[in-house]
């Protein structure tokens, strides 16, 4: 019955997705913003669906191994994703204690062209541990588990999860964009946002083994 086990094969990578990916982080996070602007909403979705893609395929391909057996090469990637983490949560902070930043043209907030959401799309992807740890290691050494000719499905169920995930958080928040009218309400996200931003990067200076 080769039908219901390669539906459960993908209904298993998706699950996985699932429960990795909806947590809040700074990828979504980047997503979100982009949607509440209406900032090359399809853009920002496709460059984050694409890197999990990638980099899906690449740990059921045996990278999770590769990065579970070099610690130093995790190290550094945490490294380079808590300074972009931290320049990121100092710009939101920036924006939202300066009320020149906080007019009716909230556009400036986001990411205005498609060459900076591209950058700053690949940057939350693959400059961030947390993201390479989720779609690397952990969906790929669950994927590397499944049988030879089931992996390619586990991968189209976990990616699958991705697309749907990032292009409905990106219209999704669209639609809310009317509730962002005022400053206050972009003030109150700005600094939010800044504090986790805060968190994560402390949670990636943990990781470096430096501190």
């Amino acid at each position: 019955m080769p039908y219901p086990v390669s539906f459960a094969t993908i209904a298993n990578g998706a699950a996985l997705s699932a429960s990795l990916i909806m947590a809040i982080g700074a990828q979504n996070t980047f997503v979100l913003r982009q949607g509440l602007t209406k900032q090359h909403v399809f853009l920002t979705a496709l460059i984050c669906s694409l890197c999990d893609l990638v980099l899906m395929s690449i740990g059921v391909a045996g990278m999770g191994h590769a990065l579970n057996t070099m610690p130093d090469l995790q190290r550094w990637m945490a490294v380079f994703g808590t300074i972009f983490v931290l320049w990121y949560g100092f710009n939101a902070f920036k924006k939202a204690l300066h009320p020149d930043v906080l007019g009716e043209d909230h556009r400036e907030r986001a990411f205005g062209t498609p060459s900076k959401v591209i950058m700053a799309g690949l940057a939350f992807s693959l400059l961030n541990p947390h993201a390479l740890l989720d779609t690397v290691v952990l969906v790929g050494s669950i994927g590397a588990q499944q049988a030879p000719a089931e992996r390619p499905l586990f991968v189209i169920g976990a990616v699958g999860f991705s697309f749907i995930w990032f292009f409905s958080l990106a219209y999704g928040s669209s639609k809310l964009s009317h509730l962002f009218n005022k400053p206050l309400a972009w003030r109150i996200l700005d600094i939010l946002i800044g504090l986790m931003m805060m968190v994560i990067a402390y949670s990636l200076i943990k990781m470096t083994g430096f501190f």
